[in-house]
């Protein structure tokens, strides 16, 4: 499956990687095909992994390299592969990348993080990918 990650609101809240964050891509880069979809990843420039090693330990940085980048300007949904199994892991989706979501069947795939209401959330969800 491909796993499309944020970061902002995802793995990092107020400059700090949040609970379970180290953990969850650990597992989410050894068992799946995972892709930045981020302002740090964006219109061909990676600068995802560089931002979140001010954040988390550097021995994370060949795990955080392992996450492919996309290539995206206006909507984040023009970087997934709608051809594929995939989940997309966002705090916010704007609704025009909602209704693309919603044309191509898939709205189901978008799961949006709420940290503030589920500070397990991460852990969470490595449960249920590893089902």
């Amino acid at each position: 499956m491909n796993i499309y990650l944020d970061i902002d609101g995802v793995l990092i809240v107020h400059g700090k990687s949040v609970a379970h964050a180290i953990e969850f891509l650990e597992e989410i880069t050894t068992k799946h095909s995972c892709f930045w979809l981020t302002t740090h990843c964006r219109g061909g420039e990676n600068r995802a992994p560089e931002y979140l090693l001010k954040m988390f330990p550097a021995e994370t940085e060949s795990m955080l390299r392992k996450i492919l980048p996309t290539d995206w300007n206006a909507l984040k949904t023009d970087a997934i592969n709608f051809t594929q199994d995939f989940r997309w892991l966002d705090d916010y989706a704007m609704e025009a990348e909602k209704e693309i979501l919603r044309k191509n069947n898939c709205f189901d795939k978008y799961i949006r993080v709420d940290l503030k209401n589920n500070p397990d959330q991460l852990k969470n969800l490595m449960e249920v990918f590893n089902g």
